[in-house]
Parts: C-alpha cells; structure tokens; sequence
C-alpha cells in the first residue's frame, strides 16, 4: 500500500467541509481559497479545486459574483448559500462527531499496545 495515496484519499475527505469552512465568514476568489488550504498544508491545485466548487454551486450551497479588479480580469467571489451555510453547521457538527470518536479509537488504540 502506498501510505502518500492513503494520505491524499484522508485531504480530500475533507476537502469539501474545508472550503465551505474558508467561505463562512466572507466571500473569497479561487487564489484566496487555494491560498489558505495550502497554507493549511493540504496541497491543492487548482484543478482540484475547480470541479469540487462547481459541485458545490450546483448542489446550491455556493454562489458566486464577478467583481471587477484594479490589477487584471474580472474576479470570481464565491460565497455560502443560506443552504450552505445550514449544510456547513451540519458538517462541523459530524466533523465534531468524527474527531472525536477518532481520537477515542487512537488513544485505546495505543494504550492497549502499550
């Protein structure tokens, strides 16, 4: 088993709550995104991150508005829906859920090896 593959297959799980996540507060353009999950060490690239907002838009839990730019093109902002801002309350809550149990599952884990 190649353990970079089952690390890339764990980041992308998450991928989706992340976005959502960096959109909950403000809106924010593909760079900004990119910018803060790989400042997050979560490496993407921008042709993952394309198709993964496009569902998201069509699932309705993102929108996006063109603004213009004083140094180039147009820019796309995305920003949550009121469905994705109820959907992102829903994941934190299972994301919540999941730490958790992993943690107890880890920690037993290694106290009974140890």
């Amino acid at each position: 088993m190649n353990i970079e593959n089952t690390k890339a297959q764990m980041r992308k799980g998450v991928l989706e709550y992340c976005i959502l996540s960096v959109l909950r507060d403000n809106d924010a353009y593909v760079a900004e995104i990119l910018d803060t999950l790989k400042d997050a060490k979560l490496l993407v690239v921008e042709g993952t991150i394309y198709p993964l907002l496009t569902r998201l838009k069509n699932a309705g839990l993102l929108n996006y508005r063109w603004e213009e730019s004083t140094g180039g093109p147009p820019r796309k902002y995305y920003g949550l829906t009121d469905t994705g801002k109820d959907f992102l309350k829903e994941l934190t809550h299972t994301w919540d859920e999941l730490q958790t149990a992993v943690a107890i599952v880890t920690t037993q884990k290694n106290k009974n090896h140890e």
